[in-house]
Order: structure tokens, then C-alpha cells, then sequence
């Protein structure tokens, strides 16, 4: 078992797919609603560069940098986002949650907090991690509060880290998860992820 394989990982709510050009069609629909790709502090690819970003990620998958994903929504059987674990250093038992993005369409539906749950579990019970990173941008308010409710913790900013595709320099917030935190951080994401399993119960 290996940092940068992708196997398939399920959940009620959300299955991980190994990422496969088979996706592109349903991310180019699932990117439309809202223009994700116009917002200026995210680098999420317009139904245009769908095909291009998936030959991207695959090509560094296939060189062994990260593992990558496409997002299911088990209710429609659509994918409907992408994710990655990225700066993959076993020797340290450390990774990265990134390059994650969700249609409009499935934010709020429980799938965030179930996707991290099962990426979450593989690098902690599977992988053996120390410590798994998430990174922002600081202008992204809705990311960095999305980050801070799984019960990670900011480590830092890293001031103008990037220099982004309009020109402008990101400053990157840092956030870890670490291996003894992480029991409470997975009866978090369960205690949040249940009333959406109970609403599809059958009865409902």
C-alpha cells in the first residue's frame, strides 16, 4: 500500500473513484452551476478544461506526487467534484488533503464531511499518517471555516507563497490534523454525517 494509490473508497453518501477521463462529463456539468471556475481564489477548471485538468492529474498520479479522486454523489450516481492527497512524504507519515473541489449542487448535502471522513480514515487507519495537512487560500472564508469545523488546527500562513493565475501573490493558510487528534476529529464528521443517513433511511 502505497501514499499515492487511489483505490476506491465508500460511504453511504459518497464513493471515491480512482479519477478516470470517464468523469469529465459529469464534472463539466457539475462545475456549470455558478461559474465555479470565475471565483478568483480557487483553482477549479471551467467544463472547457475539465478533460485537460483530468490528463493533469493523472499524469502526476502516474509519477507517483499525489492520488487522485473524483467525488460521487452515491444518491445520483454522478460525480460531482474532485479531491487529492498531495506532497506525499511517507518517510514523515505526512500528506496533504487538496485540490478539492464540489459542485454547488452537492455542498450541503453531507458529502463534504463524508468525503473527509473516508480520506481522513485511510491516511490515519490505513496509511499510518502522523499528520495530514489542509491548505487555503485566505481569501477563501468559506474553505478556511469549512477546515476549522472538522476540528483541524491553523499551524500558520505562508505569506505570499504563490503567485497566482491572475498575477495576484496568495498567502496560503496551513491547517493539521494530527494522529492523536484524530479520534475526535472522526466522531465529529459521524456525529455530523448522521442525520443526513437517517433522512434517506427507508420510512423518510
Amino acid at each position: 500500500m502505497t501514499f499515492h494509490e487511489s483505490p476506491l473508497l465508500t460511504h453511504p453518501l459518497v464513493r471515491l473513484e480512482p479519477l478516470a477521463p470517464s468523469h469529465a462529463d459529469d464534472l463539466a456539468r457539475a462545475v456549470a452551476p455558478g461559474e465555479l471556475w470565475r471565483t478568483w481564489y480557487t483553482r477549479i477548471p471551467s467544463p472547457e478544461d475539465m478533460a485537460s485538468e483530468i490528463e493533469t492529474r493523472l499524469a502526476s498520479h502516474a509519477a507517483g506526487r499525489i492520488a487522485a479522486w473524483a467525488v460521487v454523489d452515491a444518491a445520483r450516481d454522478a460525480a460531482v467534484g474532485m479531491t487529492a492527497y498531495l506532497n506525499l512524504d511517507p518517510a514523515n507519515g505526512r500528506l496533504e488533503i487538496g485540490s478539492t473541489w464540489l459542485g454547488r449542487e452537492a455542498q450541503g448535502t453531507g458529502i463534504n464531511p463524508a468525503m473527509k471522513l473516508l480520506l481522513l480514515s485511510r491516511a490515519f487507519d490505513e496509511l499510518g499518517c502522523m499528520a495530514v495537512e489542509l491548505r487555503t487560500h485566505w481569501h477563501n472564508h468559506q474553505s478556511r471555516a469549512a477546515i476549522a469545523r472538522l476540528g483541524a488546527h491553523q499551524d500558520g500562513v505562508l505569506r505570499q507563497h504563490q503567485r497566482w493565475h491572475d498575477g495576484t501573490l496568495r498567502d496560503t493558510v496551513v491547517f493539521s490534523i494530527l494522529d492523536r487528534e484524530w479520534p475526535a476529529v472522526r466522531a465529529g464528521l459521524e456525529a455530523r454525517i448522521a442525520p443526513r443517513l437517517e433522512s434517506r433511511s427507508p420510512g423518510r
